[in-house]
């Protein structure tokens, strides 16, 4: 008999390990004048009573700028997480992970609101915003 969440040796579902609480600070990867984010909330994310919201990459989060241009700092701003250094696996059994956790800043739509991406991004979150993929330079 298979595994609870296995149907025939594959899995089923996106299982992304979560690995940025919120609270965490962040690089930022785009060119929007920010520097440093600090996760605020993971949205659409509901848990249980006392447990942090964490993000995985592809995942939309509420940040704050901590540090960068004087006209984006102790502002609140959507941003998609791009990177994260926990390892995680996908479907196919590879296992990968970054060097750093890192975002990009957008709108409520997801349109990003810098004009490219330094370093490499996820492909999970290059499948579910289009948009973000575009200016990406590396899609890993």
């Amino acid at each position: 008999m298979p595994r609870r969440g296995v149907s025939g040796g594959k899995l089923v579902g996106k299982t992304v390990s979560r690995g940025v609480p919120v609270g965490a600070k962040i690089k930022c990867a785009d060119n929007s004048g920010a520097k440093i984010l600090q996760v605020i909330a993971v949205v659409g994310y509901k848990t249980r009573l006392n447990r942090y919201p964490t993000a995985a990459p592809g995942d939309m989060i509420v940040v704050s700028v901590k540090t960068g241009k004087a006209d984006m700092r102790k502002k609140i701003w959507r941003a998609i997480l791009v990177r994260q250094r926990k390892p995680y696996r996908r479907g196919d059994g590879t296992w990968i992970q970054f060097e750093d956790n890192a975002a990009v800043i957008t709108d409520d739509k997801g349109n990003p609101k810098g004009s490219e991406v330094r370093g490499p991004i996820a492909r999970e979150a290059a499948e579910k915003w289009a948009a973000v993929a575009k200016i990406a330079s590396i899609i890993v």
